[in-house]
């Protein structure tokens, strides 16, 4: 992949999961709205058993501070409340300003109802004492919308800024409250929202699609590449040695590296600073490699291939994230601390003391597809996540000895890299690019003594 497919790939993976974050809210919300709205449009709450021993039932304040005319225009939002008196008896519901409602309350005894729901009677109360009121509330001229009489009341309010409070009370302003309640909720921009979030998710897709196509689409001028995915033929290397990327007898993703016989004592110690800008390209490149994986799935249960750009990328991520894992601190391991040379910014083979390779697959399983990743790979999983503090220890480990001596512990080494090849088998066997399920062993497999080692070069790869 040429720089600029690289960023195409990496646009087009962070596009690809904005367009679904777009589609899930438009969806969520017009479903919302079509699914869980009356006729109306209102989506209502349960009805509750609303109490009082005092004379008055009482919201807390309902504090609107948007401005209408400004980025909330009036009318946009309104909400409704039906209540009926258990005993038959008038009943006078009403929304006035909150500083005109304490006022007329002040001194008398109510409820302040906290919290409602989930139950019909799960209702919490804040109790004030006092005495009886000096009028009917159907007498107050402060409400902005009201209603009384006997049976179920209705009040329909476009909502308004300002602070406001909802009231229940008996017609009659007696003492003793006891109404069925519910209240509903209309916001007239929910679906537009929804339609418009949909749409946006939709053609954000689509130019993440073209971007990813490009990023994915193959040169036809460019030399084919091995089956390890390398396409660079302008060095010494497998592809123009003879030498096949992974050994026989190998299982076929192979990770190698060659620990530094001179270490610096205290490199380590900045060595994650350092590695900074990786991270940094790392993170994106990772989301790209999701992504892109999930189109590999599609592209392995249709037609039992994995796309072969497709791969090379993915590949290419992992040997990255591998060399920078041996530098210093990796995003898919602890890391291993092999060497102090600087990690190349590139995801093609390198003239680096670590190297990465998988074998590209002629064929993959379309049955494997849908349960390798998650199901059968779960026992690799649980010793991954273990392998990762283990891995996290023994270099601190190796890394104090090598402060007071100078030297890397081979043995540590040789485990650590044991540790960090299963975690890259799984990693490639969970990124779909292998059938073969990873083998419970720490070394390459190979039944020669080929593999690397804290005494000895890795085989050319």
């Amino acid at each position: 992949m040429s720089t600029g497919k690289i960023i195409a790939a990496v646009i087009g993976s962070l596009l690809s999961l904005a367009a679904v974050g777009l589609l899930i809210a438009g969806v969520m919300l017009i479903v919302l709205q079509t699914a869980l709205g009356d006729d109306e449009g209102y989506i209502s709450s349960p009805t509750f058993e609303l109490e009082s021993d005092g004379y008055a039932l009482v919201s807390e304040d309902i504090d609107v501070v948007v401005q209408p005319g400004d980025w909330w225009p009036a009318g946009l939002a309104a909400m409704r409340i039906d209540a009926e008196p258990d005993d038959g008896a008038p009943v006078f519901v009403g929304i006035g300003p909150s500083g005109d409602v304490d006022d007329y309350l002040s001194e008398v005894a109510r409820d302040v109802i906290t919290r409602m729901g989930p139950g019909r009677t799960d209702v919490e109360y804040r109790s004030f004492s006092g005495g009886a009121p000096d009028a009917a509330p159907g007498d107050q001229d402060f409400w902005v919308v009201s209603a009384e009489g006997a049976g179920e009341q209705t009040i329909t309010w476009d909502v308004e800024p300002g602070g406001w409070t909802v009231v229940v009370m008996n017609a009659d302003a007696s003492q003793g409250v006891d109404v069925d309640a519910r209240g509903a909720a209309q916001l007239r921009i929910l679906l537009p929202i929804g339609i418009i979030l949909t749409v946006a998710g939709v053609l954000v897709a689509v130019v993440a699609a073209l971007l990813l196509v490009y990023a994915v689409r193959r040169d036809p001028n460019a030399p084919p590449p091995n089956s390890a995915g390398i396409t660079d033929l302008s060095r010494p290397g497998p592809a123009a040695t003879g030498e096949p990327p992974v050994r026989p007898g190998n299982y076929p993703v192979l990770v190698e590296g060659a620990l530094d016989p001179g270490l610096s004592r205290w490199h380590w110690l900045v060595k994650w600073v350092l590695a900074i800008p990786h991270y940094i390209v790392l993170s994106f490149l990772w989301i790209t490699f999701f992504v892109l994986t999930v189109i590999a799935f599609f592209g392995i249960l249709i037609n039992g291939r994995y796309p072969r750009a497709i791969f090379e990328f993915n590949v290419g991520v992992m040997r990255w994230s591998w060399r920078v894992a041996f530098y210093a601190f990796g995003p898919m391991s602890t890391g291993v601390l092999g060497t102090d040379r600087y990690p190349p910014f590139t995801l093609h083979d390198a003239d680096y003391p670590a190297n990465l390779h998988v074998e590209y697959p002629a064929e993959l399983s379309r049955g494997l597809v849908l349960i390798k990743w998650w199901l059968l790979a779960i026992p690799h999983y649980l010793l991954v996540w273990a392998f990762d503090a283990l891995i996290g220890l023994l270099v601190l480990i190796a890394a104090v000895v090598l402060l007071f001596t100078g030297r890397y512990p081979a043995d540590i080494f040789d485990l650590v890299m044991g540790l960090n090849r299963w975690v890259y088998r799984v990693i490639a066997y969970a990124g779909l690019t292998r059938d073969e399920y990873p083998p419970f062993r720490l070394d390459n497999g190979s039944p020669d003594p080929g593999r690397a080692s804290a005494t000895q070069e890795p085989a050319r790869v």
